[in-house]
């Protein structure tokens, strides 16, 4: 248990190290930028779509309008991006960049080896 405490505590002391990465920093601006990260990367990993829609009603206490805003920025630094639906062209799905993805699976990688 000590063990996992002390590589949880050199872990994070390392993120904040790397906090000029604008992911680390943009992801951690409030408690709504990061479960909208970890909405997106679970349907991504789940290999199902998210709609634009759907991501904006299951952030948890955050108005649609601070929904859509974290949303445009977060596409805007190149971390999502969004791709039309064939059957309906005004359905957007929001998906992570290949970067971002790369990255984030970096970070995943690094948690489980901490707690092995």
């Amino acid at each position: 248990m000590i063990k996992t405490t002390k590589g949880l505590l050199d872990f994070w002391e390392e993120q904040m190290k790397q906090s000029h990465r604008s992911s680390n920093y943009f992801f951690r601006k409030s408690p709504s930028h990061y479960h909208m990260m970890l909405i997106v990367m679970s349907a991504y990993k789940s290999a199902k779509n998210i709609s634009v829609e759907e991501l904006k009603t299951q952030l948890f206490k955050t108005s649609r309008p601070k929904s859509a805003l974290i949303i445009n920025e977060a596409c805007e630094k190149g971390f999502f991006f969004l791709e039309k639906t064939s059957i309906d062209q005004r359905k957007k799905n929001i998906k992570p960049t290949a970067s971002f993805a790369k990255e984030f699976d970096e970070y995943l990688n690094t948690l489980k080896n901490i707690t092995l």
